[in-house]
């Protein structure tokens, strides 16, 4: 079963942004919780824009050079932004859902994160959580460890026990930019994270027909390496319709 973001409907919400010509409909979308913040919307959609404008100039160049292929109608994209959690009233997480479907053998979906940090108003990593984040370091060692596991245990639910191998995890590196997406779990504790959430589009650590795969690390597991602002925003259990959701 595939699970991709699916196109906008009649009943959808109004994009945000749109660009619908012969050869393509690109949009973007924001969630009421995303808007609520004036800095943090204006920062996506200004992102969002962008994505929507390079894919139409591709789009348009591609049906002027093998307009066969656009018989049909235009190529389809659409990128939707949507608040995953709020901790401590500061962090906010925000998962980025890409659907594209340019007339190949299958649509496709991509899955990308932001952390935004209210009180300075700007993109952050989870740096600031830890007291060191070294590539190939104790801390993110752990936490690629933590996160394969995670991985193995979701493969082994979806009966995909048999690509739980170092082959597809091989690009889950022990390296803030290698070890993919990630976002602050929310928590049955107020205000905390009960640990991080890192999503992974199809292809990633999967063939295509297993979808997407999120790997929960709980806070516990990273204790150790905690900074004190780590400390402080940590706390509690996932919570369960968490889990069930596959966020």
């Amino acid at each position: 079963m595939i699970a991709l973001a699916s196109p906008a409907s009649a009943a959808d919400p109004k994009p945000d942004a749109i660009i619908k010509t012969q050869s393509v409909s690109a949009r973007v979308l924001l969630d009421d919780r995303v808007k609520s913040d004036p800095a943090l919307s204006a920062d996506c959609l200004a992102e969002g824009k962008k994505w929507i404008e390079k894919n139409a100039a591709e789009a348009a160049a591609s049906r002027k050079s093998d307009p066969q292929f656009f018989k049909d109608g235009g190529w389809e994209f659409e990128r939707k932004y949507s608040v995953r959690s709020i901790v401590g009233d500061r962090y906010v997480s925000v998962l980025r859902d890409d659907y594209m479907d340019t007339h190949a053998a299958h649509p496709n979906s991509d899955v990308n994160t932001i952390l935004w940090d209210k009180t300075a108003a700007k993109r952050i990593s989870i740096r600031p959580f830890f007291s060191e984040t070294s590539d190939n370091g104790a801390t993110m060692k752990a936490m690629q460890k933590a996160v394969i596991a995670s991985l193995k245990v979701e493969k082994k639910k979806r009966d995909a026990g048999d690509t739980a191998t170092s082959e597809w995890f091989k690009d889950v590196q022990p390296s803030l930019l290698k070890i993919g997406a990630v976002t602050l779990a929310p928590s049955t504790e107020a205000g905390k994270s009960s640990g991080l959430t890192f999503h992974y589009p199809p292809y990633a650590v999967g063939p295509y027909a297993e979808g997407q795969y999120v790997a929960f690390v709980p806070w516990e597991a990273l204790k150790p390496y905690l900074s004190p602002e780590g400390a402080r925003i940590f706390g509690g259990a996932r919570p369960k319709g968490d889990e069930d959701s596959g966020q």
